[in-house]
């Protein structure tokens, strides 16, 4: 079943093309990657997507609601964990789950039990009293997966959940990933920029370059495509791109604030 689909959108910026005639389908249950260098347009199609910015053209349904009809529902329906950090460092990991729960409209009589789920589900029961601001980068992005997942989403979109992490706090990350779309039904479309990333845990991936699809499949479809046995992900992107891979470094709650900040930039 089809939860995600998009029909021609496009998405301008005065005479600059973000996002040009995109048309994707992605079934329940599916992780779905966004690949691309800076500037292809994954982060203007998961804000088109998101309802943060209106298509200039074409439309999109997410949990089988109009982007442009009904963008309440669709918001009801989703989980987002932007490239900009979207946790309070000044606030506790509880307290910070709190506030998004009464933001979801989160039952009050389900707030606790809620709360409580999602610490144990990101491994931080025992920091939760604890300011944000003197987490490492990991357990950040563990508390924003959720943040996401308090009010059960059947659509999450994670814009590079991944960037600044070490490569242990990644595949923590990725654990969770996993266990939200395998043993929840979640359906994940996420962006990055590390190919490893894609592969391990992307059913398929589109590769966007200046706004367009320059190839989409699974990872081993799009391996097979360049005619090599020995092809990997990385030789993929950067034939379908003709641009080299970028690389983040780990960091901490400051670190990846300010990494964030500058991908949010450069689109």
């Amino acid at each position: 079943m089809t939860i995600l689909e998009t029909t021609g959108l496009t998405r301008r910026f005065g005479n600059l093309t973000a996002v040009d005639n995109l048309n994707l389908a992605v079934a329940a249950g599916e992780i779905f990657g966004l690949l691309g260098p800076n500037g292809a347009g994954k982060t203007t199609v998961i804000k088109m997507l998101t309802t943060l910015l209106p298509p200039t053209a074409g439309t999109a349904t997410v949990a089988g609601f109009d982007i442009r009809r009904r963008p309440a529902q669709v918001r009801a329906a989703i989980g987002y964990v932007p490239q900009l950090i979207s946790v309070d460092g000044a606030l506790t990991g509880y307290e910070n789950l709190l506030i998004f729960a009464k933001l979801y409209g989160v039952p009050r009589a389900m707030r606790q039990r809620r709360i409580e789920e999602s610490l144990k589900f990101a491994g931080l029961p025992e920091a939760a009293a604890r300011e944000v601001r003197g987490y490492s980068g990991g357990m950040v992005r563990r508390l924003e997966l959720a943040m996401a997942m308090l009010h059960r989403p059947r659509v999450l979109f994670l814009d590079e959940p991944t960037t600044g992490l070490d490569p242990l706090a990644r595949q923590a990350v990725w654990q969770q990933v996993r266990l939200l779309a395998r043993e929840h039904g979640i359906t994940v479309m996420l962006t990055t920029h590390f190919m490893d990333e894609a592969n391990v845990l992307c059913d398929r991936v589109a590769i966007l370059n200046l706004g367009r699809t320059a190839a989409l499949g699974s990872p081993v479809e799009l391996k097979r495509s360049l005619g090599r046995t020995a092809a990997t992900l990385d030789e993929v992107f950067v034939h379908y791109t003709g641009h080299p891979l970028e690389t983040e470094q780990d960091g901490n709650y400051h670190d990846i604030s300010q990494t964030r900040n500058n991908l949010a930039r450069l689109g």
